[in-house]
């Protein structure tokens, strides 16, 4: 569910053609200039991202998924997204305990634990369920 409400959040920001995050630190003007790309079609691309997740995490609870794609093509795949949900909450959580100057406060912090909490309880159950029993 969090890869899908991350996918609305950016789809909302994409029709408003805005940068950001809905209930997150807001993106200047300023920082906008110079942006490699539309505002509008960043956001799109984030938001299907988010949609690639979530089937990412159906594929790894679903019989489909358990059966129909190979162990180690999924394995990399885990590995991905845990390194970039990972470290977008990293951001979330220093900027939010610490603050270096994003504009993330305290609960998106905790928010951020919660992501990465969940990506590695995902990786594990996965790899445990699809392990080879050997002998």
């Amino acid at each position: 569910m969090s890869f899908l409400g991350y996918a609305a959040g950016k789809a909302a920001f994409a029709l408003q053609a805005r940068l950001g995050f809905p209930g997150g630190p807001p993106v200047s003007a300023a920082e906008t200039q110079g942006y490699f790309m539309d505002a509008a079609a960043a956001q799109w691309l984030a938001a299907a991202s988010g949609v690639v997740g979530a089937g990412v995490a159906l594929a790894t609870v679903t019989p489909l998924g358990l059966r129909k794609v190979p162990r180690t093509v999924m394995l990399v795949v885990l590995a991905g997204m845990l390194l970039a949900v990972g470290g977008g909450a990293m951001i979330m959580i220093v900027d939010g305990f610490v603050g270096i100057g994003v504009g993330w406060t305290w609960y998106h912090g905790v928010l951020g634990l919660a992501v990465i909490g969940l990506s590695v309880e995902m990786s594990r159950s996965y790899a445990m369920a699809t392990r080879r029993v050997a002998g």
